[in-house]
């Protein structure tokens, strides 16, 4: 099987310190992950107050997720992330986690939405992956 591209095409502004890439080429054979939207909840349930917490627990629950399914971070074509009064402060501290989670790897195509609220009272980060792993 060939593996998950990630392509910024000539023309278009480079994405990556913002932390995604503009398209994600899915090889034949892949089995498709669908992750639920994941916020900054601790296992028991607590919700830190400060955004850069929520972001970073969030991406370690989805690690979680993808886990339970034989995925990693490197398996994930897409994110959808949903932020609370976003501002470039946030997009930065965003940048910055998912530099920490994927490292020097290409980062998943990605759209951000900034939102008035999520589910819960005092939720200020959600995200959502789309992960491909060979079937």
């Amino acid at each position: 099987m060939t593996t998950l591209r990630f392509v910024n095409p000539p023309g278009l502004y480079d994405p990556a310190p913002n932390g995604y890439s503009h398209l994600a080429i899915v090889p034949p054979g892949s089995r498709l992950v669908l992750v639920a939207g994941q916020g900054g909840e601790t296992a028991d349930g607590r919700l830190s107050p400060d955004f850069a917490t929520q972001v970073r627990q969030a991406l370690s629950n989805m690690r979680v997720a993808l886990a339970a399914a034989g995925a990693e971070p490197r398996h994930v074509a897409r994110l959808l992330v949903l932020v609370v009064d976003h501002s470039e402060e946030r997009l930065h501290v965003l940048g910055a986690e998912l530099d920490r989670v994927w490292g020097d790897a290409p980062k998943a195509a990605c759209t951000l939405v900034p939102v008035p609220r999520l589910a819960l009272d005092g939720m200020l980060f959600e995200i959502e992956a789309t992960a491909l792993v060979p079937a």
